[in-house]
């Protein structure tokens, strides 16, 4: 628990990229006019869920008046409302709606993070930002002892994944079978989680058709499918003599 305590520390009070900082403040200061009367979070975002979960979501970053300003991952925005609701069909979430940091949501065998922690200007990191950023999905993933199961919400969370795993376990890591297909999963290797691609429950993605509610399932499905699969695996290990 003192692990990850100091891992959110330390991400809330980063300030290691002087463009997301500027970013990040001025709209937390200026705010939407529909959210005028909050106060805005303004700081890098932690991850949220179960501490002790299997599964593993990686998204872009925070929006700039969703999470940006509510202070939780996919929380406050459009797709938020499409993830929690998927992982609440599927029995990771407590509840299918995802307002603010206090409403009482519970995630279940689930973490999600992100590649960024802070809301980049037009939702667009810059590589050197991401790097930045890396090494706290990696204290992340240390922490998620019991990591079977990686999903990466579009291309970008989906490269990042594989830079990371290539940097952390080279020997191991099977770049080679590893291409970004929606609902597409792949072994990284021996002892590492199985990655999984979604594209993201953006609204540019979710209102033109191109990620509908049945296809977001079937990824959520995969993924129930993939961790029990590997708990059976590693049950049969445990009672081999």
């Amino acid at each position: 628990m003192k692990d990850w305590q100091s891992l959110e520390d330390d991400i809330i009070s980063c300030r290691a990229c002087p463009r997301l900082v500027a970013w990040r403040e001025e709209v937390a200061r200026v705010k939407r006019r529909a959210y005028r009367a909050e106060e805005y979070w303004g700081k890098p975002v932690p991850g949220f869920g179960d501490q002790n979960a299997r599964v593993l979501v990686i998204g872009l970053a925070p929006a700039a008046h969703g999470a940006n300003r509510t202070g939780r991952m996919f929380t406050g925005d459009s797709s938020g409302d499409f993830l929690y609701a998927a992982l609440h069909r599927a029995g990771f979430a407590s509840r299918p709606t995802s307002r603010h940091r206090g409403d009482g949501l519970t995630l279940r065998d689930v973490f999600i993070s992100a590649v960024c922690r802070c809301a980049p200007p037009d939702n667009k990191p810059l590589p050197a930002e991401i790097a930045a950023c890396r090494p706290y999905l990696e204290r992340e993933i240390a922490l998620l002892s019991d990591l079977q199961v990686v999903v990466a919400l579009g291309r970008i969370a989906f490269d990042a994944a594989l830079r990371l795993y290539a940097n952390l376990q080279p020997s191991t890591f099977n770049l080679n079978a590893a291409s970004f297909a929606h609902n597409a999963a792949c072994s990284l290797g021996h002892g590492l989680p199985t990655l999984i691609a979604s594209y993201h429950p953006s609204r540019q993605n979710t209102q033109t058709g191109r990620l509908t509610k049945e296809m977001f399932d079937c990824v959520w499905e995969q993924v129930k499918q993939v961790s029990k699969s590997a708990s059976q695996q590693i049950e049969t290990a445990d009672l081999t003599p």
